[in-house]
């Protein structure tokens, strides 16, 4: 058993996760002609797999950003200096920037969509002064509640309260919350290396529920969000590291996308890639300190793909039903896109449910906003992915710029291509 385990997992992940795509499809396509079979009820089994991976992530994404946050900050030594500042900075204005590229992309590239019934009953909120309440709240909910809603925000709050007054904690009990936290990533990448299984399963659900003709129908709606994305990662981000560090942001770029985006996008859960991120800062030599804490936070608050998917998911929106938008009022919908995205779940799909919230800028009634979520979780598996992967990618990117500016200030000389070199 160990040495099928060994020979499985010396497999590269994304090698794996391809086989799944494709053994999913294949499935998925075959499963009509089979109709009441046998062999189709066990093909169906395939389903299970999908909601127990993606279970996996829901469940242990939470505790793993619980412990991470609090093991940083309790072991954070007095004197220490991180670059935290610039990191959030960092973030924020990138998120605020997808968003603001989006609306532009919106107004070249007006897209339409056909609306489906509403599946479930959604009750988004109703408005600003409602989300701002809402988060409040959230921020001191009951941390039990928190771990098991999952509300990120909550989680975040209490772990660097508790973190914090830690600090001041014998080095066993620092000991055994690093043990806690390391137990906690090595069980998220057990759950990794299962997601061939898991993305077979919702390939092949998604395919099996809604047929391939629905992505026809939305190719144009894909094809924005994703040109955008792909707009943002490789011309925004890289300008942005270019401001800051007066270098070719491409080998950077390129190297954080590879390493982290592309494990990313097929486990589609931000807060799930945090081994992933850590390993990364580790191999580009960045301190420590900063991004203990810059990794768990960012994939919280720095969320440019979600600002993507809420800005272009509502306009799409206000052009189906008919709504006139003006730039000024688009440009207020990138600062509630920013501001949204900054509170979305890391977890898959945790950016849709704030699309209701943009739409009510618009007027659009909580019916047709709520139809537009079920749109999102339709092309949800080529959309979330991408989105998750600029996401977490970015995670190291902007604190790796942070740091390397922080060194380069002080007056150290930066081995950029040696840095690169031992990513691996």
């Amino acid at each position: 058993m160990k040495d099928s385990w060994k020979k499985y997992t010396q497999i590269g992940l994304v090698k794996r996760i391809v086989t799944g795509l494709i053994i999913g499809t294949i499935f998925a396509i075959i499963r009509p002609n089979l109709g009441t079979s046998t062999a189709g009820n066990v093909l169906d089994v395939l389903k299970l797999f999908g909601s127990m991976f993606t279970g996996a992530l829901k469940s242990i994404a939470p505790i793993l950003v619980f412990f991470l946050v609090m093991e940083s900050l309790c072991k954070h030594k007095e004197g220490q200096k991180t670059n935290m500042k610039h990191v959030i900075v960092l973030y924020l204005v990138a998120t605020f920037l997808a968003a603001l590229f989006s609306v532009i992309a919106s107004f070249l590239f007006p897209i339409k969509m056909t609306l489906p019934p509403i599946a479930e009953e959604i009750n988004p909120p109703k408005g600003l002064d409602e989300v701002l309440t809402t988060l409040l709240l959230n921020i001191v909910d009951n941390p039990v509640r928190a771990l098991s809603t999952p509300n990120y925000m909550g989680i975040l709050f209490w772990a660097v309260l508790i973190g914090l007054a830690l600090k001041k904690a014998s080095e066993s009990t620092k000991t055994m919350i690093s043990n806690f936290a390391d137990a906690t990533s090595s069980v998220v990448h057990i759950v990794i290396n299962f997601a061939p299984f898991g993305v077979m399963g919702l390939i092949y659900n998604s395919i099996t529920v809604s047929g391939i003709e629905i992505f026809e129908e939305y190719a144009m709606l894909i094809a924005l969000l994703l040109g955008t994305m792909f707009f943002v990662a490789l011309i925004v981000n890289p300008i942005m590291v270019w401001t800051q560090l007066k270098i070719n942001p491409y080998p950077l770029v390129l190297a954080c996308i590879k390493k982290s985006g592309l494990t990313a996008f097929f486990t589609r859960s931000s807060a799930a890639n945090i081994p992933v991120n850590m390993e990364l800062c580790k191999q580009l030599e960045l301190d420590e300190d900063t991004y203990s804490v810059s990794i768990p936070l960012g994939a919280t608050i720095n969320m440019g793909g979600a600002a993507i998917t809420i800005s272009i998911m509502t306009l799409a929106a206000a052009n189906t039903l008919g709504v006139e938008v003006d730039f000024a009022t688009a440009f207020v919908l990138s600062v509630l896109s920013a501001l949204g995205a900054c509170g979305a779940s890391g977890v898959a799909g945790g950016s849709l449910l704030l699309i209701p919230l943009a739409c009510s800028l618009f007027g659009i009634p909580a019916e047709a906003s709520a139809q537009v979520v079920g749109v999102g979780y339709i092309i949800g598996v080529i959309q979330d992915s991408a989105e998750t992967a600029i996401n977490s990618s970015t995670d190291v990117l902007f604190t790796a710029v942070a740091d390397f500016a922080k060194k380069a200030k002080d007056g150290e000389k930066i081995d950029y291509k040696r840095l690169l070199s031992n990513v691996k």
